[in-house]
């Protein structure tokens, strides 16, 4: 069902960016650490999913409270003249890599359990 959901995203995602204006480049820092803190967002749902634990309370909360904080940061650092933003990205992107980990080893560990049980039904 999650991946239904994704797979509309995109493509309304795909849809709306022919249609949208060009982002102008001042910008464009704060529409991509925006970007970076909603995949975080989305990989943490799917890992929730997964582990049978997903409130879409704290999902949406999460999706959009991380969004506007990592431009809050942006903001803030680009007017101490200072990259805080990097130490944002580092912190998702981390995440990222974590949650794609526990996904990575979900699906693993469901095909060996499967490919054991089909091997144990043939002896």
């Amino acid at each position: 069902m999650i991946f239904i959901a994704i797979l509309i995203g995109c493509v309304v995602g795909i849809i709306a960016g022919m249609y949208a204006p060009i982002i102008p480049y001042s910008l464009s820092g704060y529409l991509a650490i925006s970007i970076v803190a909603a995949l975080d967002s989305v990989f943490g749902g799917i890992t929730s999913v997964l582990k049978g634990n997903f409130d879409l309370k704290i999902f949406v909360s999460g999706f959009f409270g991380n969004a506007i904080l990592s431009i809050l940061l942006t903001y803030l650092g680009e007017k101490l003249n200072v990259d805080i933003y990097l130490a944002a990205i580092v912190v998702f992107v981390g995440r990222m890599f974590t949650n794609l980990a526990i996904i990575r080893r979900y699906y693993i560990d469901k095909w060996t359990n499967k490919k054991q049980k089909i091997e144990e039904e043939n002896k």
